[in-house]
Order: structure tokens, then C-alpha cells, then sequence
């Protein structure tokens, strides 16, 4: 299997697996977010993406900063109508 190795496609695919972390987990996110502990809460679901992701992007793209900037861009900003003490 062939290593993604543009950075887009690295991002794409960072947004996409962290988009179903998203969605089959609402609850959580909600529950993470209202209580600020979404890494917490989210912890063996993020590895696991974290791992997946990893294994399919080459290391010349920063896969570790594009995987963590799309924690933010999808759980955290998505996640900006959730009241919560940390807005």
C-alpha cells in the first residue's frame, strides 16, 4: 500500500476519520465539550484514528500536526453550539 504523501489528501483523510469519531460517538463529544474532558472522554477513540491515520500517511507530510489540527477543526469547532465554560 502506497503512503499518502500530499498534504491535502493527509488532511482529507485526517478530517474524514475524525468525522466518524464524530458521529458515532455524539453523546461523548456533547459530554466531552459541556465538561471540557473531550480528550478524556475520547481518548481510545482518538488513538484509534490516530493509529489508522498513521499507517496509511508518510511521515515527509507531519501526519502528528495535520492529525491534531483536525481534532480542533472537527471535534472542537464543529462542536462550538455545545455550551460549555470553554468558549
Amino acid at each position: 500500500m502506497n503512503l499518502i504523501d500530499n498534504p491535502d489528501q493527509a488532511k482529507r483523510l485526517a478530517r474524514a476519520i475524525l468525522s466518524d469519531v464524530a458521529m458515532y460517538n455524539k453523546d461523548q463529544v456533547e459530554i466531552g465539550i459541556k465538561n471540557d474532558t473531550i480528550f478524556d472522554v475520547l481518548k481510545d477513540e482518538l488513538e484509534e484514528g490516530r493509529q489508522h491515520f498513521l499507517s496509511r500517511v508518510s511521515s515527509e507530510v507531519d501526519p502528528e500536526q495535520i492529525y491534531k489540527i483536525a481534532i480542533v477543526d472537527v471535534l472542537i469547532k464543529r462542536a462550538g453550539k455545545i455550551e460549555s465554560s470553554i468558549w
